[in-house]
């Protein structure tokens, strides 16, 4: 978290009623501008009643030496949740189909897919390489993220 700066402490500040207005009015503008939906915008907007802002807690990993602190962000509530969940809806099913056949999602289908690479591709000296990245939402820079988006739908077209 601190290599990252991702989160800044808010102290006495309440930002939560100034987001709920700014991301309504952006959704508003983008319906103005003919860019989304109504039924979209109504699918994204915020409810000013239920808003609340998202907030850290950690938890131990304590399988690690040292026992660590992983930072949770609970935001399930949170002002951008309604876009993200909206986004999500319509970028998975793209994102699923193409990085199907490079993904393992989960012990089950490690199984599945080593069986399947026994068959004709594993050998001997065949090295499996896992990678555990460090604050790895909060290191992928905003721009870098969309440019990934555009050249994931550019790909599908």
């Amino acid at each position: 978290m601190i290599k990252t700066n991702a989160y800044e402490v808010i102290g006495d500040k309440n930002p939560l009623q100034d987001l709920v207005v700014k991301i309504n009015h952006f959704l508003r503008r983008l319906w103005q501008e003919k860019r989304v939906t109504q039924k979209h915008v109504e699918e994204m907007s915020v409810d000013p009643v239920t808003a609340e802002l998202a907030h850290l807690y950690f938890l131990p990993k304590a399988h690690k030496p040292n026992t660590p602190l992983r930072p949770i962000v609970a935001g399930i509530k949170s002002p951008p949740m309604q876009i993200s969940k909206f986004l999500d809806r319509h970028l998975r099913p793209l994102f699923d189909a193409m990085a199907k056949g490079s993904s393992i999602t989960g012990g089950i289908y490690l199984v599945e897919r080593l069986r399947k690479w026994a068959q004709f591709k594993l050998t001997n000296d065949t090295i499996f390489v896992t990678i555990d990245v460090s604050d790895l939402y909060t290191m992928v820079p905003q721009k870098g993220g969309l440019e990934a988006i555009r050249k994931m739908l550019e790909m599908l077209k």
